[in-house]
């Protein structure tokens, strides 16, 4: 059979088949239509304003990197007039982070973008090497995620930054509706959902321009673009909840490519069916222990912080496709292919009532000046315990911080 033509152009070979929809591209029409899509998410949803200071949550991941590289070719194609900058949190830990941050140094290099490094040592006095000697592996991603959401927003607030960009693809979307439908926990459906997400804890707003953007397309992206960015899992990195979530979202685009699209239009779909009053206060649900590590379980996926999904994806699966791109690249006249079979799935219907929650009141934390629902926010209270030896102390608060 001779070669098959690119579905757009009709004249170059196509080498690529979308795993979105099974389209087959050539190179150079992907790149362009990935570029596209971007441009028509952040253009759609109002993301940016002319003249404003936007902060790339980078971590030297696949995600972060595409994400920098596509913002800063929109950014001059369509004279967005942004001012683009890096902003990556060093949590401290070694033979990861350490190695991450070299190639975000680098990326600054190769976008000519300023990078700033906020590290945990500076902002709290520990690293995580020293909290996970201290408390173990088991509940180490607690106190990362609510350690990295406050530096993320430090970082930003000590650059005069309101407006960070995350590299949250669909896939961690698809995976947090599916998360929070497990759980029964529809409130926090719009937070979830939401490209666009502002903290009662913070005046700084967080968006996702990659949100209807595949991963595997991503890692697609990064190849042909030939990007440099960091593909080791963190060594902390626990089996979460997610991770089943994760299996499950896998198994689905398997069998039906748009299964990731169709979960996260779903999620979005019952977001809007939360009453307002509920949806809003929903942050006030996190009165307990369990309920803060299940949110920053969540915050600790997140690409300003853990970096590349390489290691987050099920067997590896990100890794086995970077292998086999590699393979095929060196080996000519291949194509790269995903032979998925559509077939139906059944959505699930929204089934429970909210209740009426109080509204929350916000204070500055008495020994951070951060801003919280009580007098001492959740990373003073985790330090706390740690400074004296108690890391299992209660969590209790009133505002479930939200992820990246």
């Amino acid at each position: 059979m001779p070669p098959a033509p690119c579905a757009l152009c009709h004249t170059s070979r196509a080498l690529i088949i979308r795993p979105k929809n099974h389209q087959k591209l050539c190179k150079a029409c992907f790149l362009a239509l990935f570029e596209s899509e971007i441009h028509n998410t952040i253009t759609a949803n109002s993301l940016f304003r002319p003249g404003e200071r936007i902060a790339i949550g980078a971590s030297g991941g696949k995600d972060s990197t595409v994400l920098a590289s596509v913002l800063k070719t929109l950014n001059e194609r369509h004279n967005y007039g942004l001012d683009l900058l890096l902003l990556s949190i060093d949590e401290g830990i070694k033979g990861y982070r350490d190695d991450s941050l070299e190639t975000v140094k680098r990326n600054a290099t190769q976008y000519a973008m300023p990078l700033s490094i906020v590290g945990y040592d500076e902002l709290y006095g520990w690293t995580m090497d020293q909290v996970v000697s201290q408390i173990g592996k088991k509940g180490n991603c607690t106190y990362c995620g609510v350690f990295r959401r406050q530096a993320l927003d430090r970082g930003a607030a000590r650059l005069g930054i309101k407006h960070v960009v995350t590299g949250h693809n669909a896939d961690d979307v698809a995976e947090t509706v599916m998360m929070n439908l497990l759980r029964g926990d529809l409130p926090r459906l719009s937070r979830a959902t939401s490209i666009v997400t502002a903290s009662a804890a913070s005046d700084i707003k967080r968006s996702k321009p990659l949100k209807y953007a595949y991963e595997k397309e991503i890692v697609l992206y990064a190849h042909h673009k030939r990007l440099d960015y960091f593909s080791t899992e963190c060594i902390y990195s626990p089996e979460a909840f997610r991770g089943s979530a994760r299996t499950l979202i896998k198994n689905l685009e398997r069998v039906r490519p748009s299964a990731i699209l169709d979960v996260v239009r779903s999620g979005e779909d019952m977001a809007k069916l939360v009453p307002a009053e509920v949806s809003s206060s929903s942050q006030l649900l996190a009165n307990t222990k369990d309920a803060v590590i299940a949110a920053d379980e969540e915050e600790a996926q997140g690409e300003a912080g853990c970096g590349s999904a390489n290691g987050r994806a099920s067997g590896g699966e990100m890794a086995t496709m970077e292998q086999k791109l590699r393979d095929e690249e060196r080996a000519t006249g291949k194509e790269t292919d995903f032979t998925l079979q559509g077939q139906r799935h059944d959505r699930c219907k929204h089934p429970s009532t909210a209740k009426k929650l109080p509204k929350q009141h916000l204070q500055k934390c008495v020994r951070c000046g951060y801003l919280s629902s009580q007098s001492v926010c959740k990373a003073c209270m985790l330090l706390e315990g740690l400074n004296k030896n108690r890391p299992k102390t209660e969590i209790s608060v009133s505002v479930e911080e939200e992820k990246r």
